[in-house]
């Protein structure tokens, strides 16, 4: 079939084969398609979806567009990843990787950039002096004997083809297919050829589902074509309403991630951290059950281990011994090594009361507009803009207690902004609170 009459068939609500699939995907990697058919293939996938089969050879494919990665036959079983579909204060990489790694697991954590109001793992790691996240395959190999787990980016080689169809979709909005999410969350874990592959997909507010019906919908998705590829693959929902923890921002998220890495973490942090990294560890065989992984993986971070894989890793990709060392201190003034932002200034509260709530997707779509994200792929972050909640929820405050500090440079924030910020803020009575569990659900592996 030619690719005009690809298009027409799923733009029909054909089911694709194999044959017609490969034929799409290999046109795309070899450029031999034009971007308007590409669009038009997206549109078409997106308005008449696609069936399992379709979206496992899909994955599949996207999968074999390029180099698929192999490990040494001794870390059989061990080599783990996770992925989060995006939220805000999600600083759980940088915590779980190193603890992976001091449990024994081999880590080859390929992040992606932040995009919209969401915080990517890429641009917190760049806010330390020296880390390179472009390292090629056999140094990301070293760095996995020798260290136990290192975060990168995705090589150029790695899944050629959902650079092409990640960067379409947003241009065509068809960002938010389930068969297009699938194939290019799974296709770029089945390049790292992974023993086992947890998922953290997130629904509320701040959250790409704002719905727990339609996150569970991916998550099921998510899980069982991961699975057909040949991944232990499991899901974890998870709520994503206000932030995670209490710093929002690239530096100040890396700030959060070795305090909690020091045993300062706040509890929801931690929750997430144990809850994906025990289930990893189970799925592994590296513990019996999910209670015995989360306490394996609490114990790494509690005692340290993960804070040294952590200092191991950073080395290992370009920071200095004087500034991994200087970072993971006891008693570090962080500022000293991360560039701080020229300004700060605390808002207060204009009332008094109970915190509620704080509505992390406002917190985060200001900080966006202030610098600290990005509209479109390539354009700079500015990684000293940020926001420390300085409240919890369930707090008694006063009127005019500072509850957030603004970390921001030039131009200043406008009154809206000040604005929104003080309205996402809500107060009340304790009696109000209705306290949601931050994980939902668990889908294990069959």
């Amino acid at each position: 079939m030619s690719i005009p009459e690809l298009i027409k068939k799923k733009r029909d609500g054909g089911t694709l084969t194999d044959d017609e699939i490969k034929t799409f995907i290999q046109s795309v990697t070899n450029e031999t398609i034009q971007g308007s058919q590409t669009g038009a293939m997206l549109m078409a996938i997106w308005q008449k979806g696609m069936i399992n089969t379709e979206i496992e050879t899909l994955t599949r494919e996207m999968m074999s567009s390029g180099e698929v990665m192999s490990w040494p036959n001794e870390w059989a079983g061990s080599v783990v990843d996770k992925h989060s579909t995006g939220g805000v204060g999600d600083k759980v990489s940088l915590v779980l990787a190193p603890a992976l790694a001091a449990c024994g697991c081999k880590v080859p954590m390929i992040s992606g950039r932040g995009l919209a109001h969401t915080g990517g793992t890429l641009d917190k790691l760049e806010s330390i002096p020296g880390f390179n996240i472009h390292q090629p395959t056999e140094q990301i190999l070293e760095i996995l004997d020798s260290v136990g787990c290192c975060i990168v980016g995705q090589t150029e080689m790695l899944v050629p083809a959902d650079r092409v169809l990640y960067a379409l979709r947003d241009a065509t909005s068809t960002v938010d297919s389930l068969p297009l999410i699938t194939g290019s969350i799974i296709s770029k874990k089945g390049a790292e050829s992974l023993s086992a592959l947890v998922l953290d997909v997130k629904f509320g507010r701040a959250a790409l589902y704002k719905d727990l019906q339609s996150a569970k919908e991916l998550a099921q998705l998510l899980v069982n074509v991961g699975s057909a590829l040949g991944m232990r693959t499991g899901a974890v929902l998870s709520r994503m309403d206000a932030t995670i923890g209490r710093y929002v921002g690239n530096s100040l998220e890396v700030i959060e991630s070795l305090e909690t890495l020091k045993g300062n973490g706040p509890d929801d942090l931690m929750e997430l951290v144990t809850t994906l990294g025990g289930l990893l560890l189970l799925m592994t065989g590296l513990a019996s059950d999910q209670s015995e992984g989360r306490k394996k993986i609490l114990d790494a971070v509690i005692g340290g281990a993960a804070l040294s894989k952590f200092q191991s890793m950073m080395e290992a990709q370009g920071v200095t011994n004087e500034t991994a060392q200087s970072l993971c201190s006891a008693h570090t003034d962080y500022f000293n090594i991360l560039r701080p932002a020229e300004h700060r200034v605390e808002l207060k509260t204009v009332a008094g009361g109970s915190v509620l709530d704080v509505d992390g997707l406002v917190l985060a779509e200001v900080l966006h507009k202030l610098g600290a994200g990005r509209s479109k792929a390539g354009e700079p972050v500015n990684h000293s803009v940020g926001a420390e909640l300085l409240v919890s929820p369930g707090q008694e405050v006063k009127l005019g207690t500072p509850w957030l500090r603004l970390h921001f440079e030039d131009p200043a924030p406008t009154a809206d902004q000040i604005s929104r910020l003080q309205n996402a803020l809500t107060l009340g009575c304790p009696d109000d609170t209705q306290t949601q569990p931050l994980v939902q659900e668990l889908l294990l592996p069959h």
